[in-house]
């Protein structure tokens, strides 16, 4: 299983986000700015994050995204299928395979749902490191 770009960027700008809950709207171009992403890009990641309840949008001049839960609420496994859909590993397994398979399926699940965005914003502020860095 390869992560594209979208389930990467995706978590970078949700960590983003969840790095200023509380604090009001952040615009896509200052996240875009902060890590080094294409704002256009991320213009089209935020739609289905926002459309899945995820990030909700702060309309006017000061206006941009926040996250619609706390950080600690929303995990890395929520981000992913929003972006990537449903983690498969093999489309089709070959029936003495198909157990191996669904076991590196649901251990991936695990660790991306067991991870929450406040998880990664707190390794974040203490290694004080870019974000990509982690994902």
């Amino acid at each position: 299983m390869k992560l594209s770009t979208k389930g990467r960027y995706g978590v970078t700008l949700m960590i983003d986000l969840g790095m200023y809950f509380g604090e009001g709207p952040v615009s896509l171009k200052s996240v875009a700015e902060r890590q080094s992403l294409s704002e256009h890009y991320l213009e089209q990641l935020i739609a289905p994050l926002r459309n899945a309840g995820l990030v909700r949008s702060i309309r006017g001049a000061y206006g941009g995204y926040v996250l619609a839960k706390a950080p600690h609420e929303i995990t890395v496994g929520d981000v992913i299928r929003v972006l990537e859909g449903p983690i498969t590993i093999v489309d089709e397994a070959d029936e003495e395979l198909a157990e191996l398979w669904e076991k590196v399926r649901v251990s991936i699940n695990e660790v991306l749902d067991s991870t929450n965005l406040q998880d990664l914003i707190d390794k974040k502020r203490n290694s004080g490191n870019n974000i990509m860095f982690y994902i």
